[in-house]
């Protein structure tokens, strides 16, 4: 039960930023066929083949040939060959406890390193997001025939009714509000480094998880005000033995309730030393800007004298508009090292601040200073590699090799003959480049599907969507709204899903619910490609009336047969 403590803390939470992000589109489902089940299962049966959600936010490679998928509705991998999806449990699952199946719940989070893999997980309770836990595997023991072991971990979060706690960090100690709930407390973005998980969860902050003591920690951050903080230094004594940093308090509630909006966090970027000796550093994206920190590791002698490695981190703070952010709003981060430069990109939003925009920011000098690019551009996410950048956004992929032209992709189409394969959404939520192989692909993970193209250009498409049925007839998303759905180009389209067409033509026909006829095209397959799709717009070229249409598709399913009329009932809702 959430008492009225929490309540308040939750209210406090969502008031500015949270239902405005993107987690919210990539947890709705009409983009997979409600009747939609999986056709067979991969030789563990922890695995089925297929995707069970056209949804893809996350994209990540591992080992020679698995390729990671985060999706609307669970975890998906590739294994260079096929897609499949990780099988999931509505039972509840004990924190710290091993397990072959995962939650139930979208995965707004996949961080690997080396061979270990971390994943998170979260749904809603009806009006706010809830945060469903994280589960960590090691996978260089793992083959295709053997089943994974999870570890699985709850969400974090403090169990206290005090209104402050004083935990200890790095060098010293430091006040905070204890935040107890689950909602609004969703892991969006995560890294993993050696034995350490460090976590961005929105009202639950900034967290690292010790994997080899099981010890999570919360991080401190700059308070909104604060330009910089050290966790390494600065501490005072307060009289009752502890060590406590003056004035500083971590609060993640909204500012008008006494928080820190820089203790929301969203993304979160590791870079580490080469030199061991030396300290890895951390990028923190917030709701107030981007965090750079120095984590510096000290070597003390501990109990039994065994030595302890303490690792305090140097923050500097850096937002809109003192510092040439776009927005202060960081929902994504990345590294590029190319010519002997390393270049930060953050993904921007504007959050509550007069005069910030959307767009990419840019730092190539440690974040001293920053520049902004695409403005206007709602990205979701950055990808760099040598000199190329690509940014995923809500206009499609964008790619660039020197960070200020840019050129936009379109829309993913698999011109395989009679293959009817494309991406109806402009949406790209995630990219990746694999160059595994001596073909490297570009990964695309969108509202609508996941496509992978052997060519920067994006003339070879490779698409995988849900389907329920690979031999049947059937339109999806149903009921369509041609102002919300798979929007393409200023369109809407609902898609007609047909299985094998042994012919080159397919005809269409749509009819009212008093059987008049309000639309009619003749694909031709030897020169189209794509998908076979309406826009809810009549001959005329204005939008049917909100209804129920009877949708007949004329088509050969075998060189053996004539073609023959196939029919599926559609409901237009606008």
């Amino acid at each position: 039960m959430i008492t009225a403590k929490q309540w308040t803390m939750l209210l406090s939470f969502n008031r500015v930023f949270f239902f405005s992000v993107f987690i919210a589109q990539i947890m709705a489902q009409y983009h997979a066929p409600e009747r939609f089940s999986l056709k067979s299962t991969a030789s563990d049966s922890f695995f089925q083949v297929g995707l069970s959600s056209n949804i893809i936010a996350e994209i990540r490679l591992l080992g020679d040939s698995l390729t990671w998928l985060g999706t609307g509705q669970g975890l998906a991998l590739h294994n260079g060959h096929k897609v499949f999806s990780h099988r999931t449990t509505s039972d509840s699952i004990g924190d710290n406890t091993f397990t072959n199946l995962l939650p139930v719940g979208g995965i707004p989070s996949i961080s690997v390193d080396d061979q270990k893999i971390a994943v998170s997980f979260s749904g809603d309770n009806g009006s706010i997001q809830v945060g469903y836990g994280i589960t960590i595997a090691d996978l260089s023991n793992y083959n295709d025939s053997s089943a994974i072991n999870w570890t699985y971990l709850k969400q974090p979060r403090d169990e206290s009714e005090e209104d402050t706690l004083v935990q200890f960090f790095g060098e010293g100690s430091f006040k905070m509000l204890p935040v107890t709930v689950k909602e609004a407390n969703v892991t969006y973005d995560s890294q993993l480094l050696n034995d350490t998980l460090y976590t961005a969860s929105w009202a639950g902050g900034l967290r690292r998880f010790h994997i080899n003591t099981g010890f999570w920690e919360n991080v401190p951050m700059p308070m909104d005000f604060q330009d910089s903080l050290s966790t390494c230094e600065g501490f005072v004594d307060d009289g009752l033995g502890r060590k406590i940093k003056p004035g500083y308090y971590l609060n993640p509630r909204d500012p008008v309730d006494g928080g820190n909006h820089n203790h929301k966090a969203f993304s979160v970027l590791l870079v580490p030393s080469p030199d061991p000796s030396m300290s890895d550093t951390i990028w923190v994206g917030t709701a107030n800007g981007i965090n750079r920190g120095e984590i510096i590791r000290t070597r003390e002698e501990g109990p039994d004298g065994i030595d302890e490695i303490t690792r305090c981190i140097e923050w500097v703070h850096y937002r809109f508009p003192e510092d040439g952010l776009s927005g202060n709003f960081v929902v994504g981060l990345a590294k590029q090292d190319w010519n002997n430069r390393t270049t930060i990109w953050a993904a921007t939003m504007n959050a509550d601040s007069q005069g910030e925009t959307r767009g990419l920011s840019y730092s190539r000098d440690g974040g001293v200073t920053w520049k902004s690019t695409l403005i206007g551009e709602r990205i979701y996410n950055v990808y760099a590699q040598d000199s190329l950048v690509l940014a995923s956004s809500q206009s499609g992929l964008w790619k660039s090799f020197d960070g200020i032209n840019w050129a936009l992709f379109d829309p993913a189409i698999d011109k395989t003959f009679l293959s009817q394969s494309e991406v109806l959404t402009d949406v790209v939520y995630t990219s990746v480049l694999d160059q595994r192989d001596t073909t490297g692909l570009l990964w695309i993970g969108t509202s609508d599907g996941l496509a992978y193209s052997t060519d920067l250009n994006g003339d070879n498409w490779t698409i995988f969507q849900t389907e329920y049925d690979a031999d049947q007839f059937y339109a999806y998303p149903n009921p369509f709204s041609p102002q919300n759905h798979n929007q393409l180009g200023n369109e809407g389209y609902v898609r007609f899903h047909t299985g094998v067409i042994s012919n080159r033509l397919a005809k269409l026909e749509i009819f009212n619910f008093a059987m008049e006829k309000v639309y009619d095209k003749m694909f031709s397959l030897e020169n189209y490609n794509g998908a076979l799709k309406w826009n809810g717009r009549d001959l005329n070229g204005n939008y049917v009336a909100n209804g129920v249409y009877f949708i007949k598709m004329n088509y050969s399913i075998s060189a053996n047969k004539s073609s023959q009329d196939y029919w599926d009932k559609l409901i237009i809702v606008k």
